[in-house]
C-alpha cells in the first residue's frame, strides 16, 4: 500500500487530489449520462454532432467568461493580439482532437466494440513514449513497468472469453483499418501530452483561461471546417436536430462536457498526462461497477481481473510518480 509520502508526491496539494477525482467523477458521469439517453432501440434521439459542436462553442464562452472576470473585457482583447502565437500553436491539439472525434465515428463501423476498445489501450504505453520526448523526462522502469500493467488491465477489460473455447475471443488484421485506428490513437496521444507541453512550456506565457479560449475557439474552427467539408454543418443547426438537444437529460451531458473540457485543462496543467492515463483506467473500472448498479449491466469476470491488474498497477505507480511539477509555474495560474 501507498504510504502517506507517497500519496503527497502523487498530490502535493488538496487541489491536485481534488482536480484528479473531480477529472474521473466528470468522465464517469459524462458515460453514465450519454447512457441514459438512449432510447429503447439503443439509439440517440438526438444529433450527437450538434451536441458535440454545441459542447465545444460551451467551452469556449465558459472559458471567455472565466477570463473576463479576472482581467475585463477590454484586457482580453489586448491578451488574444498579445499572445497570437499561442492561439497559433493550439491549432495542432484542436486539429487533433477533432481528427480524433471524427476517426471514432469511422473505426466504430470497422469494428465491433470490444475490438476497438482493445486497440485504444495501446495509447497508454505511446503516451508515455510521447511525454519522454516532449519533456525529456526518461520514466524509470517502475513507471514503465506500471504503464505496460495498466494496458494490459485494458485491454483484459475489453476482452470477452468464448463460449467454445473459454478463451478470450478477439481478430483483427493487418489492414487499412487497423492503420485508422493507429492514426485515432497517435491522434489521442499526441493531442494530450501536446497539450500539457503548451500550457507547462511553450504557451505558459498566456494567462490559463486564456489559453483554454485559444484551444476552444481552434476547436470551433477545425470542427465546423470538417462539417463544412463533409457537408455535414448544414445537418447540425436543423431546427429538429436542435429541439433534439434541448431536453434536460441531454442539455446535462453539454453541461458536463463542458466542465470536462475545463478540468482536463487544470489536470493537464497541474499534473500529467502519464497520471491522466491511470484516471481513465480507473474510470472505466468505475464506469463498469456504476453500469451494473444503475442499469444492471452485468460485470463479467474479465472486468473482475481487470479491476485487480489496473488497481495494483495505480498502487505501484503511486510508489513513484512522475514529477508534477510544471517547468516554471504550478498551480497559481489556475
Amino acid at each position: 500500500m501507498p504510504s502517506l509520502s507517497d500519496i503527497k508526491n502523487l498530490f502535493p496539494t488538496k487541489l491536485h487530489a481534488v482536480i484528479f477525482v473531480g477529472y474521473m467523477g466528470l468522465f464517469i458521469s459524462q458515460g453514465i449520462l450519454i447512457t441514459a439517453t438512449k432510447d429503447n432501440q439503443n439509439n440517440y434521439p438526438y444529433n450527437p454532432t450538434t451536441l458535440v459542436l454545441l459542447s465545444e462553442f460551451l467551452k469556449f464562452f465558459v472559458s471567455c467568461g472565466l477570463h473576463i472576470k479576472d482581467v475585463g473585457v477590454q484586457s482580453l482583447f489586448q491578451d488574444i493580439i498579445k499572445h497570437s502565437n499561442v492561439l497559433l500553436l493550439y491549432m495542432i491539439p484542436a486539429f487533433l482532437y477533432c481528427l480524433y472525434n471524427n476517426l471514432a465515428f469511422t473505426n466504430l463501423r470497422s469494428y465491433d466494440p470490444t475490438t476497438y476498445f482493445l486497440l485504444l489501450q495501446f495509447r497508454v504505453v505511446i503516451t508515455g513514449v510521447i511525454f519522454q520526448v516532449l519533456f525529456n523526462k526518461k520514466l524509470s522502469r517502475t513507471q514503465w513497468f506500471s504503464l505496460i500493467l495498466l494496458t494490459i488491465g485494458c485491454i483484459i477489460k475489453h476482452l470477452h472469453l468464448s463460449k467454445e473455447t473459454g478463451l478470450p475471443k478477439i481478430s483483427f488484421t493487418l489492414n487499412m483499418s487497423l492503420l485508422m485506428i493507429l492514426l485515432q490513437i497517435f491522434c489521442s496521444c499526441f493531442a494530450g501530452v501536446y497539450n500539457e507541453y503548451l500550457l507547462k512550456d511553450k504557451g505558459d506565457s498566456a494567462p490559463f483561461m486564456l489559453q483554454n479560449v485559444f484551444m476552444y475557439t481552434d476547436s470551433v474552427i477545425c470542427n465546423v471546417l470538417l462539417l463544412s467539408y463533409s457537408g455535414e454543418i448544414y445537418n447540425v443547426f436543423l431546427k429538429k436536430n436542435i429541439d433534439s438537444v434541448l431536453h434536460p437529460i441531454v442539455l446535462t451531458v453539454v453541461l458536463n462536457n463542458g466542465a470536462i473540457g475545463i478540468v482536463t485543462a487544470m489536470f493537464l496543467k497541474s499534473l500529467n498526462s502519464i497520471l491522466k492515463t491511470f484516471a481513465s483506467a480507473l474510470e472505466l473500472m468505475f464506469t463498469a461497477i456504476l453500469s451494473w448498479i444503475i442499469f444492471g449491466i452485468p460485470v463479467n469476470f474479465m472486468t473482475i481481473v481487470a479491476i485487480g491488474i489496473v488497481s495494483f498497477a495505480t498502487l505501484l505507480y503511486a510508489k513513484n510518480p512522475v514529477d508534477n511539477t510544471p517547468k516554471t509555474t504550478g498551480l497559481s495560474k489556475v
